[in-house]
């Protein structure tokens, strides 16, 4: 099973080799489709990009569905098989996703030298470029080996071919038997994989629900892929998570404390970003990770002011946010890269969207408002307290400071007066101490 380790081990060369393949791409052009075309070609060309390799040609056929058979129509899998000898392509990727035997149908017209991924096969091949932790690289060889189970025939077609005919011991030709024999190894890796995932993800949820406990109020920045969140955690948190001008930059999620104006302490999670199309298997695969988003008090969703589909790009985190169950969540919609925009199109933007933020990592534009926010959200559901704290309860002093909102302060007799907003989850501390109505 080694030379299918990876779903794309027959896909993409890796970035680091000098040698970039060269890529053919087919898009379908359906009625009611949610992007256009064009549109999802150009990020199926990023995503390529990203991936390590170069287009030479892009190819599209208007259908109303999808050939069963060969996903394009006969005819237009002859001019794809031509493009890809013309231009010496390695490869040909479909922006949609492949059914296993339209994928082995069409590896037979363009030929065996030449490999026929989709647009799912090609983001995990980013992903598992890209991922650094070992949750990160555990979620990413569980969607690939889910991927890979059902394309398991095709791989071994020639061995069962070669065996099954009539006679003796055909019903149980070497293909067949090593087929089994791969699928049974794929499902036990599967099986271990999700074993070794619920066990971080039963960590995780510790340091998670610690993080509940301390009555933090928390932040997650969820939006589409390069939309600017890491950016954002930057500018925000004065982190050094990584940030690049690529697809999928960062995969595991990041947290960080942040302390508001007030001097309140506040954590902001940045997560994996949502692409259309996502594949459901990686849904699935990173839902730990994406239950960072699920446990979040408010959810920032970044979008990218400057691209023009970010109305489409809204409505794809949107669509991820209902599948992992989050859409009921405080959201605020976020506007990054503003300064990539002249004053006549933000303006717009603004009028289009008046409750939304609007700020550039890049400049630090519109940061204090957003902050400024965040800090009213986060106190929205504060109650105000008028305690005396006894000075041998120093501890309450130095939680009260740390984690809520302190209005006035005095020391007196009984001890230190304050008045503050205090989260809920903190308020039960101090109400012991409420001060004397004639205080």
């Amino acid at each position: 099973m080694s030379e299918f380790e990876s779903v794309i081990t027959r896909g993409m060369t890796p970035v680091s080799e000098e040698r970039r393949e060269k890529a053919v791409l087919v898009g379908v052009d359906r009625p009611g489709a949610s992007w256009p075309l064009a549109s999802s070609l150009a990020e199926l060309e990023r995503l390529v990009d990203t991936a390590g390799a170069d287009v030479a040609a892009v190819t599209t056929q208007k259908l109303d569905a999808p050939n069963p058979r060969t996903f394009v129509g006969s005819g237009k899998a002859e001019e794809v098989a031509e493009l890809a000898r013309a231009h010496a392509a390695d490869l040909v990727v479909f922006d949609d996703e492949l059914t296993p035997s339209q994928q082995s149908n069409l590896e037979k017209v363009v030929g065996k030298d030449v490999k026929v991924i989709d647009r799912t096969a090609l983001i995990l091949d980013i992903f598992a470029l890209h991922a650094t932790s070992k949750e990160g690289r555990l979620q990413v060889r569980l969607a690939q080996n889910e991927y890979l189970l059902p394309r398991l025939r095709g791989m071994w077609a020639h061995l069962a071919s070669n065996r099954m005919g009539g006679g003796v011991g055909s019903r149980f030709g070497e293909g067949e038997s090593q087929l089994e024999v791969d699928r049974r190894m794929v499902r036990k890796r599967i099986t271990s994989i999700r074993r070794e995932l619920k066990h971080l993800a039963e960590v995780r949820a510790i340091q998670r629900e610690s993080r509940y406990e301390s009555g933090m109020f928390k932040v997650a920045l969820a939006g589409y892929t390069n939309a600017g969140k890491s950016s954002l955690l930057n500018r925000l948190t004065n982190a050094d998570v990584l940030a690049y001008d690529k697809l999928f930059a960062t995969l595991d999620s990041t947290t960080r404390k942040f302390e508001l104006p007030e001097g309140r302490e506040i954590t902001v999670t940045d997560t994996v970003g949502f692409i259309q199309k996502l594949p459901t298997t990686l849904i699935e695969a990173f839902k730990s990770t994406l239950d960072e988003i699920t446990g979040a008090d408010l959810v920032l969703h970044v979008v990218d002011a400057s691209s023009d589909e970010y109305e489409a790009q809204i409505a794809a985190v949107e669509d991820v946010l209902g599948q992992i169950e989050a859409q009921d969540l405080l959201r605020v919609l976020v506007f990054n890269k503003c300064d990539l925009l002249d004053g006549e199109q933000c303006g717009a933007l603004k009028a289009r969207h008046p409750q939304a933020q609007f700020v550039s990592a890049a400049t630090g534009e519109g940061i204090a408002e957003l902050v400024g926010h965040v800090a009213r959200v986060a106190s929205a559901q504060d109650e105000h307290l008028d305690v005396v704290i006894p000075y041998n309860r120093g501890d309450l002093v130095s939680v009260a400071h740390e984690r809520c909102h302190i209005l006035s302060e005095k020391h007196e007799e009984d001890g230190t007066h304050l008045v503050m907003l205090a989260a809920p989850s903190f308020a039960g501390l101090f109400r012991p101490y409420a001060a004397e109505k004639d205080r």
